[in-house]
């Protein structure tokens, strides 16, 4: 298994325009956008979210992982080919590999975002330069005390990937949950921290839900999709 993952997190946005297409014609955009994706979740992760009614610029998130790039490259290649993406933008995307933190003694895990829970809340994040102007111990003191915070919300998964020269964020971090209160709370106690007060940007935040790439196709239109293979978790 390789040492790092990459991470793809390609938000969407479909032109109101396709809603208004006949519905043989929309499913058929989506059979070939579900066939892009069943491909590529053959022996690869690939999560799919939806946004509709949390964010107003973004309506669906594909998330790939691969230990090569060459295969995320190729799969937004084949993805481009399909029918709905000549009716999509692009509006955020995100590249990231996972690593050990510097901070942790945990390992790094091969993939991230495979829980099981109802939502997953994402966001670029980049720290201020001075931050990496201190001291290694005075950084590891710093962040202990955010990582105690954390630890503090068993009932979140916390997870960070690292974009340094591979895209113009530094990280994206995302936490998976069931109850978006939680989540609130989390992020609240941790603006309290000493480690926020080193935080450059940490937006656009998304708000997302777990479904099925075919769950999360249906719910741009409203209309079921007929599928001949079952949808993906």
């Amino acid at each position: 298994m390789a040492d790092r993952t990459f991470i793809k997190f390609t938000f969407l946005k479909v032109d109101p325009a396709w809603q208004r297409l006949d519905a043989e014609r929309r499913a058929e955009d989506k059979r070939e956008f579900l066939a892009a994706c069943d491909d590529y979740a053959t022996d690869r992760p690939l999560r799919a979210y939806s946004t509709v009614g949390t964010r107003g610029d973004t309506d669906l998130l594909i998330v790939s992982q691969s230990p090569t790039l060459s295969d995320i490259h190729s799969f937004h290649v084949v993805l481009a080919q399909s029918g709905l993406m000549k009716w999509a933008s692009t509006p955020h995307s995100y590249l990231a590999m996972t690593k050990p933190s510097p901070y942790s003694k945990e390992s790094a895990r091969p993939q991230l975002l495979v829980s099981e829970r109802k939502y997953a809340f994402i966001y670029p994040m980049e720290k201020k330069r001075e931050w990496y102007g201190l001291d290694r111990e005075e950084r590891g003191r710093i962040m202990r005390d955010h990582i105690e915070t954390g630890r503090r919300y068993p009932q979140i998964t916390i997870n960070t990937a690292y974009s340094f020269g591979i895209d113009d964020q530094e990280f994206v971090v995302s936490f998976e949950c069931d109850e978006p209160g939680d989540f609130l709370d989390l992020v609240q106690e941790l603006r309290g921290t000493e480690s926020s007060a080193w935080t450059l940007r940490d937006i656009p935040i998304f708000t997302c839900v777990a479904m099925s790439v075919g769950q999360a196709l249906d719910a741009l239109d409203g209309s079921a999709t007929s599928r001949s293979a079952p949808a993906l978790v």
